[in-house]
């Protein structure tokens, strides 16, 4: 009897690399100490008691049992409409928001509203391995941007114009940057938006790590410009700006008349984004400033630790480093990035991804989320690297590239 298949785009995607690079933890001994997980970009910190009473109240509300809005709630839509036109100095209203379930969902959305299978998207590379996945599974083409480390991971506005073709419908960017850590200055988001005018493109950008930069002005001023209704569609978490990834809630902000068609691919994939802590976020947003003013110091603290983790393992170097990553480049050629993280994860309880990861031309690096992990823990780093480097640690393991 014959079998249905199931949808080869789909099958040709990757799988999730976080659960996979997880899994190489199982064989680590302990000899160097309890795990340090470097894997995943989440808050390390809960969030204070006073939010959380805000969403177990909205939680034992019968309110929070029904239904809501297809573009999430309007104390919501409208609490997060007002702190972003703060954010950039703009105007931008609430009919310009939508609530996701996470800012996955967001992109997700976006990319159902702006390309269709057999169109293409450019995407600097490296890329958020998710952002891949989405593409992958719909049958469209993630065209490279390649970036390099000379350039701070920073996207060259030239080259992107030079990959476009008819073919192209979008440019994602991500800024803070997902898997590198830079931060995109205002003037090249700001050149990047006229050359998607000028083509006729839309320029998706994920700013999922927006509230974690060192500066305190205007992440751009593309709000600022008439023209970012018909060209520009910003992402973001507050997931990570408040510390609730498990409750998975994010947010899309486009023109009106954007807002309304992605509210058909909302429909059919959220209905609505769950309720308690839409309910709480207003309250958060008014009163959680300080906080997270806090948690910002304390990851660019961390951050800072880390710099001085890596200092003693000259050999080991941070090519970028902001918001909640690290991007290291390891010190063996030829070796490829999965071969050394997984021996990291097995011989050391260290556990950063592979560049390989995060598209073509990465394997000498590794991403290490470091948002998560105490000062404390980030300090042994430097010891556990040493010992990998160690040249009997190496002879020990037989590294080599088993995985090219």
């Amino acid at each position: 009897m014959a079998k249905p298949n199931l949808k080869q785009d789909l099958l040709d995607t990757a799988t999730p690399p976080i659960p996979e690079a997880s899994s190489w933890l199982a064989a680590y001994d302990g000899q160097m100490g309890p795990v340090i997980n470097l894997s995943q970009a989440v808050p390390g910190d809960p969030p204070p008691r006073a939010f959380l009473d805000q969403i177990a109240l909205a939680a034992a509300s019968s309110e929070a049992t029904r239904y809501g809005d297809i573009f999430g709630d309007d104390q919501l839509r409208s609490a997060y409409a007002g702190e972003s036109s703060r954010v950039y100095g703009a105007q931008i209203d609430e009919q310009e928001v939508s609530i996701t379930a996470g800012c996955n969902q967001a992109f997700f959305s976006a990319i159902v509203a702006v390309a269709s299978a057999g169109d293409v998207v450019l995407l600097p590379a490296p890329w958020y391995f998710n952002h891949k996945m989405t593409l992958d599974m719909l049958g469209i083409e993630a065209r490279p941007l390649p970036l390099c480390a000379e350039a701070g991971f920073i996207p060259d506005v030239s080259e992107a114009a030079e990959r476009i073709d008819e073919r192209v419908k979008a440019i994602v960017l991500v800024t803070p940057n997902n898997p590198t850590g830079a931060v995109y200055p205002p003037h090249v988001l700001a050149s990047f938006m006229d050359l998607a005018a000028q083509r006729g493109l839309w320029l998706i950008i994920d700013e999922t790590y927006r509230d974690f930069r060192d500066q305190t002005d205007a992440p751009h001023e593309l709000f600022s410009d008439p023209r970012w209704r018909d060209t520009v569609i910003s992402l973001y978490s507050f997931s990570k700006s408040y510390a609730i990834p498990g409750h998975r809630v994010g947010a899309l902000i486009a023109g009106g008349p954007v807002i309304d068609e992605v509210g058909k691919v909302l429909d059919c994939i959220q209905i609505c984004p769950a309720r308690a802590a839409q309910m709480a976020l207003p309250w958060a947003i008014a009163n959680l400033v300080d906080w997270r003013q806090g948690t910002n110091r304390k990851i660019a603290a961390r951050a800072a630790a880390f710099r001085e983790a890596l200092a003693p393992c000259p050999t080991w170097k941070i090519d970028q480093i902001g918001a909640y990553f690290a991007y290291v480049r390891h010190p063996f050629r030829g070796v490829s990035s999965v071969t050394v993280a997984e021996h990291l994860a097995k011989g050391c309880g260290l556990l950063a991804l592979p560049g390989r990861y995060f598209g073509p031309g990465q394997d000498t690096h590794l991403r290490v989320a470091f948002a998560n992990v105490d000062t404390p823990e980030i300090v042994q780093i430097g010891d556990r690297l040493a010992g990998f480097s160690d040249t009997a640690f190496e002879a020990k393991t037989h590294l080599k590239d088993r995985s090219a």
